[in-house]
């Protein structure tokens, strides 16, 4: 399942995403997403963890929760629209 995690610090890198994950289950893909222009995170990234179970529970847990200083918004990735 693919998550979004949205009010993410700054600060934060896609190994510190990934690794923050981790404990939920075996995250497959991270990716913290950066201005094209200045290479600064945009704020948001998404994660996908491969067991579902773990990542609802990841979700569950995640949302509204502190990481890097920041409540983070955490939930199921919906298809981007084209």
């Amino acid at each position: 399942m693919k998550l979004y995690i949205g009010n993410l610090s700054w600060g934060t890198d896609t190994a510190s995403l990934k690794a923050h994950f981790e404990q939920y289950g075996e995250v497959s893909d991270a990716i913290v997403i950066t201005d094209k222009n200045t290479g600064r995170s945009r704020g948001f990234g998404f994660v996908t963890i491969d067991d579902d179970d773990a990542a609802r529970k990841a979700i569950e847990e995640c949302d509204g929760a502190d990481f890097d200083g920041r409540a983070i918004k955490c939930s199921e990735a919906t298809p981007k629209k084209t």
